[in-house]
C-alpha cells in the first residue's frame, strides 16, 4: 500500500520580513508540539536557524517548545531545526522557510510553506505552488 500524499498548507501572512515569518512559525509549532511527535523546520542557513533557535525560547511568556538544532549528533528534541546540511528527511510536519521545495518533502504526513508579504518571497512560493501540484499534491492556501 502506498503512503498517503502529504498535506500541504500554505499560510500567507500580511507582514514583511523574516521576523514575521518566524514569528509565525513559533506559533504554528507550539500548536503542533504535543500533537505531533516528530516537527521538522527547515531553514535557509544557520543564521536563520539560530534565530528561530532564539525565538522559540522567548516568544511567548510561559511557552515551552522542546527543540534543537541538528548539527549531526543524535537528535533528542520532537521539534528540530536544520539546514541542507544537516536536516531531518521524514516526520510528521516539514515547515519550509527555504525558497525551494526541499528534495524530501513528500516524506512529510504535512507540509507548512510560510509566506510573506516581501515580492520575492511571494513569487519563489508561486514556484513552489506549481512545483507541489505538478508532484500531485493538492496545496491548500490560508491567509493569515
Amino acid at each position: 500500500m502506498a503512503d498517503p500524499a502529504p498535506r500541504v498548507d500554505f499560510y500567507v501572512l500580511n507582514t514583511t520580513g523574516i521576523a514575521g515569518r518566524l514569528n509565525f512559525v513559533c506559533r504554528l509549532t507550539e500548536k503542533a508540539y504535543g500533537r505531533l511527535a516528530a516537527i521538522y523546520a527547515h531553514t535557509d542557513s544557520g543564521d536563520t536557524a539560530r534565530q528561530l533557535d532564539e525565538m522559540l525560547w522567548t516568544f511567548r511568556q510561559g511557552s515551552f517548545v522542546p527543540h534543537q538544532i541538528l548539527d549531526g549528533t543524535e537528535p533528542r528534541a520532537p521539534v528540530r531545526i536544520g539546514t541542507d546540511e544537516h536536516c531531518m528527511e521524514s516526520g510528521d510536519l516539514l515547515i519550509n522557510l527555504t525558497g525551494e521545495v526541499p528534495a524530501f518533502a513528500k516524506q512529510f504526513e504535512r507540509i507548512a510553506e510560510i509566506v510573506d508579504a516581501e515580492p520575492h518571497v511571494r513569487e519563489a512560493s508561486r514556484a513552489r505552488f506549481r512545483q507541489y501540484r505538478e508532484m500531485g499534491l493538492e496545496p491548500v492556501t490560508h491567509t493569515i
